[in-house]
């Protein structure tokens, strides 16, 4: 190779300055590209899902209208209110059996309720057997339910009948023998100018010529009590319907959930559960008062269902769902704010709602005065859950249930 040839591969080195005027040139590399198509189209899901949601939000209309009300601060959970897990010791009977086995009665050793199918069934050792279907088939859906009926409220009247409260057909007589089944009060009648649209619990009269009973709201079905309990309409009602002359009156009305009922032992008043509002009201149905309204306990710790008689001359009450305090209650917390009320019933269903409540169920014996005499409790609802009464026979405590699968029993001598 000579010196001329030599040029041709020689390169030649010349300095670069760099100044503010001449910028850096940098390449992108491929994972800053991808990145940015990763934000892009998170961002588009994003902007994807929240778009419905917020037409939802404000498009469709809320099926609830609620009202703005007030709880006091809930009790502290101490003395006869302390926590404890005395529930625990029960034991569940004709589990997976029997389904929302809501109210208990008994005719010697035999129990009656009724179930969520429609049925009124007598359990005798361990066997159920079915006395009587108040609705017809089919049964088993929400859209069911009205036809089906659903007994609620049981007892006994003083032939020895059962005297039954179903929330959409009506109060009815029924042989326990036979099976036949008289109905008293047609269920979704116009009494007073409202419809009885969801009868809860009765009472009956120790002569069997009154029978009292709740219902809960002229607006909403048994069906869609959470619509009930988030809306807090007061237009629930106490009436009275006499066997003897077949006249159906209101005692009292303006009330927010009215649901368990049960008489005094002078018949001149009726303890009513009020459940909305975390408290238990005196109705007074005769006497010097009739007419008259008081209240028999304020601010509870849990919202009140069924109220039964018990053996020591007070009443058991039964709560599926308490207001911690400490903690935090979330209907208390709503009750101020039903704007939220309202977009929760456009995105949530009733069911889904529900997993949202803590299983929490408590019982209590009240005395006059409605001083709390002993409390029972299962935290998380582990062995009983969604208690709606509690029914004293023989020394135990049968706990019906509006949801649960099984009657809880407790046997009061071991605890």
């Amino acid at each position: 190779m000579n010196e001329t040839e030599g040029l041709r591969f020689r390169r030649v080195h010349r300095a670069q300055v760099i100044t503010d005027d001449v910028p850096e040139h940098r390449t992108l590399g491929p994972g800053t590209y991808s990145g940015k198509v990763f934000q892009v189209t998170l961002l588009s899901l994003g902007g994807f899902l929240v778009l419905p949601l917020l037409v939802i939000i404000l498009i469709i209309e809320s099926p609830i209208q609620p009202e703005v009300f007030s709880l006091k601060e809930p009790p502290v959970m101490k003395g006869c209110w302390e926590s404890n897990l005395k529930l625990r010791e029960a034991q569940r009977l004709f589990e997976d059996q029997i389904h929302g086995p809501e109210s208990i009665a008994n005719i010697g050793d035999v129990l009656f309720a009724g179930t969520a199918d429609g049925k009124i069934v007598k359990l005798i050792g361990r066997r159920i057997h079915t006395v009587t279907r108040l609705g017809k088939m089919p049964c088993g859906s929400r859209d069911d339910e009205s036809t089906c009926g659903r007994p609620l409220g049981i007892r006994v009247g003083p032939n020895g009948t059962l005297f039954v409260a179903d929330a959409y057909l009506g109060l009815f007589e029924v042989n326990p023998t036979t099976g036949e089944a008289i109905r008293l009060v047609l269920g979704g009648q116009v009494v007073a100018g409202r419809k009885l649209s969801f009868i809860n619990d009765l009472a009956v009269t120790q002569d069997g010529k009154k029978v009292y009973f709740t219902d809960s709201s002229s607006r909403w079905q048994r069906r869609d009590y959470m619509h009930l309990i988030m809306e807090a309409t007061a237009d629930g009602r106490v009436l009275e319907y006499d066997t003897e002359t077949r006249e159906l009156t209101v005692v009292m009305e303006n009330l927010r959930f009215p649901n368990g009922i049960q008489l005094l032992p002078d018949e001149e008043s009726v303890l009513v559960a009020e459940t909305t509002m975390a408290r238990i009201r005196r109705v007074h149905v005769a006497g010097l008062n009739k007419g008259g309204m008081d209240t028999f306990i304020d601010n509870l710790p849990g919202f009140p269902d069924n109220i039964r008689p018990s053996s020591s001359g007070g009443y058991w009450v039964a709560m599926s769902a308490v207001r911690p305090n400490p903690g935090f209650s979330m209907l208390d917390f709503l009750s101020q704010r039903p704007w939220i009320k309202k977009v929760i019933f456009k995105i949530f269903s009733q069911e889904i709602l529900m997993k949202f409540v803590p299983r929490y169920s408590l019982v209590a014996e009240l005395h006059d005065g409605g001083v709390c005499t002993r409390s029972f409790h299962d935290p998380n609802g582990l062995v009983a859950a969604y208690v709606s009464e509690v029914h004293e026979y023989d020394g135990n405590l049968y706990l019906g249930s509006f949801r649960s699968p099984y009657i809880a029993k407790l046997d009061l001598r071991k605890i």
